[in-house]
């Protein structure tokens, strides 16, 4: 069995605070969080970032360096995979929906790789969704990804594509083809988000098994899918990821209380399964990072 990359999501931006009082905020809580994380099992660490005063997502490129910075300055072997998610949210007025209601984050694309072009990560991540998220549209319309793909391409990041549904595969091929994106490609299946893909094993096989030849890939559950999908994406051969960004419970009714009892658990379901992790110098060999 290949050795099998652990992801750790450290915060994300859909994460409220009033929903845990575990969840890092600070830029130094993220980082302190990401290199516990690592200490666990963790050989990549996916990154977003936070106001430190209201803990509402940043944006902000000083918010992003000193998070990088500060694992960087402890942990050089670490892989960071940076968000560009972030920006994409529309929320329409109940009165005029072209109009953009309180709390839409849509922003221009190159807005949104700014952080990339500075800070030159391993891998950042490139959301290929246009989806129904409550009552919340996000969009990444093919020219917004070709544009910032160009960036991520020019930074020489690696683009980790993110698949929510069928459709978004169909274009990461079709961008491949048209040179946009570089093949075989990284892609992570985002497992159980309502209205996308379902966390049954039946779906999961179904995406790998459309994946281009020699794709490297992982998935990741949400809320109670957490820990089967590491379980699925293992004896498929996939990575996994974990991490508040995701989930903020170890079992019903109980808040997990850092992102290093994910991956600790994370482990342990590997290992149980006969598999092992890899580390991040492995990694940096398997996906071809410096």
């Amino acid at each position: 069995m290949t050795k099998t990359i652990l992801t750790c999501a450290i915060t994300g931006s859909l994460t409220k605070p009033e929903m845990t009082p575990y969840l890092p905020i600070t830029p130094v809580q993220i980082a302190e969080s990401a290199l516990k994380a690592a200490d666990a099992g963790a050989a990549v660490v996916h990154l977003h970032v936070r106001h430190p005063d209201t803990g509402k997502p940043s944006m902000e490129l000083d918010h992003y360096a000193e998070v990088f910075n500060f694992i960087k300055a402890r942990n050089k072997e670490l892989v960071i995979n940076l968000t560009t998610g972030v920006g994409a949210r529309f929320i329409p007025s109940e009165n005029d929906p072209k109009i953009a209601a309180p709390g839409t984050s849509l922003c221009p694309p190159l807005r949104r790789v700014e952080h990339i072009t500075a800070l030159k990560p391993d891998i950042c991540s490139l959301d290929l969704n246009t989806m129904n998220t409550a009552n919340e549209v996000a969009i990444n319309t093919p020219a917004t990804i070709r544009v910032m793909a160009k960036v991520i391409r020019d930074a020489g990041v690696m683009p980790e594509i993110e698949i929510f549904d069928t459709g978004d595969l169909n274009l990461a091929k079709d961008l491949i083809k048209d040179g946009t994106l570089e093949g075989p490609g990284l892609y992570t299946f985002v497992m159980g988000v309502k209205y996308a893909l379902n966390t049954d094993p039946e779906t999961l096989m179904y995406m790998r098994n459309q994946l281009p030849p020699g794709a490297k890939w992982a998935a990741f559950g949400i809320s109670r899918s957490a820990f089967p999908i590491v379980a699925q994406a293992l004896l498929l051969g996939g990575g996994i990821r974990v991490g508040l960004e995701d989930n903020i419970y170890m079992e019903k009714g109980v808040l997990c209380e850092s992102n290093a009892q994910q991956v600790e658990r994370a482990k342990r379901i590997v290992q149980d399964l006969g598999g092992e992790l890899a580390s991040s110098n492995e990694v940096r060999q398997m996906l071809n990072l410096k």
